[in-house]
């Protein structure tokens, strides 16, 4: 039967999230209404009936840049079409713009197929506890007045504006820092509750010593559960720090591009945002 496709509700997308998190995606418990605020058309569905079988996000951050993510096809109705009805949807959408995406080892060879080149991988790290990173006077927890600061710092680390993404992702009960120095802000970090403990992104710095500050103090406020963060694999000092501290790799994804890649470096870059926006 051909589906209908159309945008998703913010109830659908709360299955979605829901979804996500029954393939092991641990999403964070507001994801739904933060991930929405980022493009409100940007979900995609399928459907049969009334029951959806079959999702994509489909993020369009202004006219040059935009984010596939949360592609996700119901089990019980995979193997129908379904999902690649979706998938081209989402596409078309986001049509003559860069195209970025994180895929997972199983699924490269289908994006670069579909016209995606790899440009780094990114590996998700666990633990519990980061050590003591040295005396940290510039943080300041991340309130209303500091968010225009952070916008503004935002787009020297994001490959293009995303103002209406982040004045939600800032907020409670997201716990967000702020580094601050004479010039201005240096940094930033977020930490979110998830299903099962915490994600901390993104974390945003202009040098090593200043992100594991942030994320030291982050940690000290997530109680209950596992920390994770997605590192690029470019950041081998990063990594070292997180390594002596206990945290250990789970998995890996690629970070590709359709379209010519952005330009914006690495170089602030220690904790991507989230795998599905980006």
């Amino acid at each position: 039967m051909k589906p209908t496709i159309r945008t998703l509700s913010l109830q659908e997308l709360a299955v979605l999230v829901d979804w996500a998190a029954a393939e092991g995606w641990n999403p964070g418990l507001e994801d739904a209404a933060m991930f929405q605020a980022a493009d409100p058309e940007g979900f995609i569905g399928a459907f049969v009936g009334n029951e959806m079988v079959a999702a994509i996000s489909a993020v369009a951050y202004g006219i040059e840049f935009g984010f596939i993510g949360l592609y996700i096809c119901r089990p019980d109705m995979r193997g129908k079409g379904y999902g690649k009805a979706v998938w081209n949807a989402g596409m078309k959408r986001l049509a003559g713009r860069t195209i970025g995406l994180d895929g997972v080892a199983e699924q490269q060879a289908n994006y670069r197929a579909m016209g995606f080149s790899p440009a780094y991988e990114t590996t998700r790290y666990s633990g519990r506890k980061v050590g003591p990173s040295g005396r940290a006077d510039g943080l300041r927890l991340l309130t209303t007045e500091l968010v225009p600061d952070i916008i503004a710092y935002d787009a020297h680390c994001f490959p293009a504006p995303r103002r209406a993404f982040l004045q939600r992702w800032l907020q409670a009960p997201h716990h967000g820092l702020a580094a601050i120095n004479s010039r201005g802000a240096s940094g930033y970090g977020v930490a979110r509750r998830c299903r099962s403990g915490f994600k901390i992104g993104p974390l945003f710095a202009d040098d090593m010593k200043i992100a594991l500050q942030l994320l030291e103090r982050l940690a000290g406020a997530c109680e209950g559960g596992d920390l994770s963060i997605d590192v690029p694999s470019t950041k081998l000092d990063f990594i070292a720090a997180l390594n002596a501290a206990g945290f250990v790799p789970t998995f890996t994804t690629t970070r590709m591009y359709k379209g010519p890649p952005p330009k914006l470096g690495l170089q602030r870059l220690f904790g991507v945002t989230t795998l599905e926006l980006g």
